[in-house]
């Protein structure tokens, strides 16, 4: 039988690198050549056009956002019922050093409206007191490495895959060989899920034979104190834009982007491209391109979904620095996908991901650089005295502020309708988050992206600890 690792040689164009074609290296030398071209506007050019740069990056932030709002209009419509039929489903949580959180997830993923058949605890190499949790709180007894428990005689459907220590993708494939469940759904240890989350990725599946991948609708949680608010505050607004975006580019049947911290795959499918990639920093972003390239290739109808009625929230960064690093591995692996995937670019036999998304993609490696110079370039012409424009480029942030703040007003209702999500998401607060983002959260996260360049770049990045600072272990 062959293994995933070598699936994964003759499915992955890292391993088995494609030709790449003159339409791929032309869209990818535009992004730089026009980012040079409009840099010297700065030093050659008087009045607006001093500040091309900023000109060019609003203008494309909102072409995407008028693509995105013309997209999401059908959210406005009330959700399908669920089809009467179900598949086998099961759960795989990846967890390394989780002792503080590793409870509250099963115990939530047990108390759901539609259990899973299956909660397999994939125990990568745990060092701390996640073994005795298992053990004191469920009854587990520990296996031999490499192998999986006997069901937990206080949760029948509870097992433990351990393992010895060698990173979440390594730790996914070895669980997902283990499990036999038709569907299985990939959840982080500090992740927590809706009561209904499973019900809606259930039915999905049993609704469309072809859905391989889908990502559940995720929203941050911070902490208590002033300081994870804030954080948790901007991050809600930032989820809320990222999720309708990816709706947007599922109705292209181009969606890219999911949250392997609350995603589900068809397992045989996930089998068939040979795993996650442990060698990516962003596994489940690059297995889509691995599942989009198998099916263009094997002439398969295969389609990956937002599901709405999905919902969970997980543990977001809540400190300048936690946010920047877990931005530097989210662009980092990002960069390393585009690359390995650039043959893709501008090929039409991948219609619109080939045509759209990955062009866009493709612009999106520099966006961060392009905001960064744009905020730098106007300090620069404001301290050196040739800010002598004040009023036209003041209004063009202003209008630019005001067509983000009638999206954010406009989306949170279809959000709202298509998610079931209330809490946290006043209007009040989204206007607040609207006028102030563009001079704070947004220039902390393009500062993220750009170290990701350096993490891309040299190749140093691994999946660490974390600090929980949202979820706490449940009482015994």
């Amino acid at each position: 039988m062959t293994s995933l690792a070598e699936t994964l040689v003759a499915e992955s164009p890292r391993l088995t690198p494609r030709r790449i074609p003159v339409a791929s290296r032309i869209i990818g030398a535009f992004g730089p050549l026009l980012f040079a071209a409009l840099l010297v506007q700065a030093f050659q050019r008087q009045g607006l056009a001093m500040w091309s740069i900023g000109i060019v990056y609003i203008l494309y932030d909102t072409a995407l956002l008028a693509f995105t709002a013309w997209n999401i209009r059908d959210l406005r419509l009330k959700p399908q019922p669920a089809p009467a039929t179900s598949v086998s489903f099961g759960v795989i949580v990846a967890a390394h050093n989780e002792e503080g959180v590793i409870a509250a997830a099963i115990d939530r993923l047990a108390g759901q409206t539609a259990a899973p058949d299956l909660i397999l605890i994939a125990d990568d190499g745990s060092s701390d007191g996640t073994a005795e949790v298992l053990a004191r709180r469920y009854g587990l007894i520990a296996p031999p490495f490499g192998t999986m428990s006997d069901p937990s005689p206080v949760l029948p459907s509870l097992r433990w895959l351990r393992l010895r220590h060698s990173g979440k993708a390594r730790a996914l494939n070895a669980a997902m060989v283990q499990v036999d469940t038709e569907v299985v759904l990939t959840v982080d240890a500090d992740t927590l899920l809706e009561p209904g989350a499973i019900a809606a990725m259930r039915a999905a599946f049993a609704a469309e034979p072809e859905l391989v991948a889908a990502t559940g609708v995720l929203a941050p949680i911070c902490g208590p104190d002033l300081q994870a608010r804030f954080f948790e505050w901007f991050q809600t607004y930032e989820y809320v834009r990222n999720f309708l975006s990816r709706h947007a580019w599922e109705r292209l049947n181009s969606l890219l982007l999911i949250s392997g911290a609350f995603a589900a795959f068809r397992r045989d499918a996930v089998v068939a491209v040979g795993g996650f990639d442990p060698d990516c920093m962003v596994e489940d972003y690059e297995l889509i391109h691995r599942l989009h390239r198998h099916a263009v290739d094997h002439d398969r109808d295969w389609t990956v979904r937002v599901v709405g009625g999905a919902l969970a929230r997980t543990d977001a960064p809540a400190s300048p620095l936690a946010f920047l690093r877990q931005r530097r591995r989210w662009f980092g692996g990002f960069l390393q996908t585009q690359h390995w995937n650039r043959d893709m670019v501008g090929a039409r036999r991948f219609g619109w991901l080939g045509t759209a998304m990955l062009p866009v993609k493709t612009l999106d490696t520099l966006q961060p650089i392009y905001g960064v110079a744009a905020f730098a370039i106007l300090i620069g012409l404001v301290v050196t005295g040739r800010f002598t424009i004040a009023l036209p480029i003041l209004i063009v942030m202003l209008v630019k502020i005001a067509i983000d703040l009638t999206f954010h007003l406009w989306s949170l209702g279809i959000y709202k309708n298509w998610t079931g999500q209330r809490e946290g998401l006043g209007l009040f607060p989204a206007l607040i988050a609207a006028i102030l983002e563009p001079f704070s959260f947004q220039l902390l996260r393009h500062a993220g992206a750009v170290w990701g360049w350096h993490a891309f770049l040299t190749g140093r990045e691994s999946w660490g600890r974390q600090q929980r600072t949202a979820i706490t272990a449940p009482a015994e």
